[in-house]
């Protein structure tokens, strides 16, 4: 496995900790599927706007990077996947 896989698959499992105790869920991120929604009904962890909200508090502290509006929200925020590239276009990692 080259570097940048090795740096995309820590990334990865970083959001996917910081999410899972930002929402005080006791899932493990092994279990969260890095392409699965995070938000709505077809989300398998059935998110809501409070833990939008939670999420972009923690990426806010863990990263130093916000999510100006809703519509930004819902693009970075459609994916564990979606989210580090958000995180990687705004410089954050």
């Amino acid at each position: 496995m080259n570097r940048s896989m090795n740096d995309e698959e820590e990334l990865l499992t970083a959001l996917k900790r910081l999410i899972l105790t930002a929402c005080n869920r006791p899932d493990a991120p092994e279990t969260v599927d890095d392409d699965a929604p995070l938000v709505g009904p077809e989300s398998p962890l059935g998110f809501d706007s409070l833990d939008v909200l939670q999420i972009s508090v923690a990426l806010s502290r863990q990263y130093n990077v916000r999510i100006e509006d809703s519509k930004e929200a819902r693009r970075a925020l459609r994916s564990i996947r979606s989210l580090a590239r958000f995180l990687q276009s705004a410089g954050a990692v």
